[in-house]
């Protein structure tokens, strides 16, 4: 795996990677992580990536990790951990 790049963004670190024919988009928050796999045919490039990191798609994802956090936090709960 390469990693290709890190947009700087202050709500989620986010890691490009290029591996097995694909590109491997990696966001990050706190102790939780959403990795997107998106083929490389599907693109023209690179650049490509960047244009599906819209403000849209970010924030979308920012609020799935606060799910995440609210779904991790329940099963700790329910089972008292």
């Amino acid at each position: 795996m390469r990693q290709l790049a890190i947009i700087p963004h202050p709500d989620a670190k986010i890691t490009l990677f290029s591996w097995n024919g694909k590109y491997l988009i990696k966001l990050e928050k706190g102790p939780l992580e959403q990795t997107y796999k998106v083929s490389e045919l599907d693109l023209t490039g690179e650049e490509d990536i960047h244009l599906l990191l819209d403000d849209e798609f970010v924030q979308a994802a920012v609020r799935r990790f606060a799910a995440m956090q609210q779904d991790l936090q329940a099963a700790f709960d329910r089972h008292g951990i």
